[in-house]
């Protein structure tokens, strides 16, 4: 990056300054837990002299404990995709104007998550609901290792609950899908032929602007081949819609080569025949108990507020280990 000229095209510099945002990330990860090693021996030592010191040194231990996990996680981050910016989907189960508001809320359970990893988001397509909630939303989430952390999301999300939109109070079982695809635009080349894509446009939906709802700036991309569609109307300007839409199909495209390539992979995802009962990889109870489950990895935790802020790192480490046992079968 330093070499004289580099910079003079400036759009050949970023997939370098992705590789340098990576490991970047990687040695701030490495230097952190010898920090904290180093800081516990210190404490240790101080604590053999003074024993008014075991307490900071039971706050070391955990500090240490935490830095050591997370340098854990990222050994298990191996595959070429795993570096890449990811594109997660979520789409409402049966059930209405509850599965949407659940939809809802796994959109910002994601965005808090991403916010607390410093990972910039952006919302590709949005479909609200007609009362509440949303029909479906495409999101981008760009930072390092994010399709790695976010893979093993996949599948099918369930919350039980007493229903805010039932005036009996009754419980209700809901049910959204996920879907992640590795953001790879920069690292593979997957060629598009004008023949194989249909280019619908059309009048966006839902709330809007100057030229929302007013204007056919909103674009579907159909892949005849393959018969896979991706869409954006959240840009006022058609030709931005085409970009994101654009970029949203090479995703998808590249996770389906990923899955013929390796069947295995995803498991889960060939598994996910409905969005109903039994195919849950997730249950989020808030009623008559409170506890978060993964049906996978049998990880669990009690504080159900804290996930659905975004505190999903504990999930996602237990889903990696596992996904790494089965691997190792």
């Amino acid at each position: 990056m330093a070499k004289p000229g580099a910079w003079d095209t400036p759009d050949a510099m970023t997939s370098l300054l992705k590789e340098k945002s990576q490991l970047t990330h990687k040695i701030k990860t490495y230097s952190r837990l010898l920090e904290a090693k180093d800081d516990l021996v210190s404490w240790l030592e101080l604590a053999q002299e003074d024993e008014d010191a075991l307490m900071d040194l039971n706050q070391q231990i955990d500090l240490f404990g935490t830095q050591l996990e997370s340098t854990e996680v990222a050994t298990l981050l191996s595959a070429p995709q795993d570096k890449t910016a990811a594109i997660l989907e979520i789409h409402p189960g049966a059930g209405g104007v509850e599965s949407q508001d659940w939809a809802e809320m796994l959109l910002r359970m994601y965005t808090r998550w991403s916010e607390n990893h410093e990972f910039k988001t952006q919302v590709l397509d949005m479909q609200p609901g007609l009362e509440a909630g949303i029909k479906s939303v495409t999101l981008s989430i760009d930072g390092p290792f994010a399709y790695g952390f976010l893979k093993g999301e996949i599948g099918i999300h369930r919350l039980i609950r007493i229903s805010p939109f039932d005036a009996s109070g009754r419980r209700h079982t809901s049910f959204a899908s996920v879907d992640v695809y590795p953001d790879c635009e920069d690292e593979i080349e997957i060629e598009l032929r004008d023949e194989d894509l249909r280019i619908d446009v059309y009048r966006a939906s839902g709330p809007g602007g100057q030229h929302v709802n007013k204007t056919n700036s909103a674009v579907r991309i159909t892949h005849l081949p393959t018969n896979i569609v991706a869409q954006c109307q959240n840009e006022k300007s058609q030709i931005r819609n085409k970009l994101s839409a654009m970029k949203i199909l090479k995703a998808r495209l590249y996770e389906l080569e990923l899955k013929k390539r390796e069947d295995e992979q995803r498991v889960d995802y060939a598994q996910k025949d409905a969005i109903n009962f039994g195919s849950q990889i997730r249950t989020y109870t808030l009623q008559p108990y409170r506890l978060v489950k993964d049906h996978r990895s049998n990880a669990d935790v009690g504080n159900v507020d804290a996930v659905l802020d975004g505190s999903l790192d504990y999930l996602i480490r237990s889903y990696l280990l596992y996904a790494h046992g089965q691997e190792s079968k």
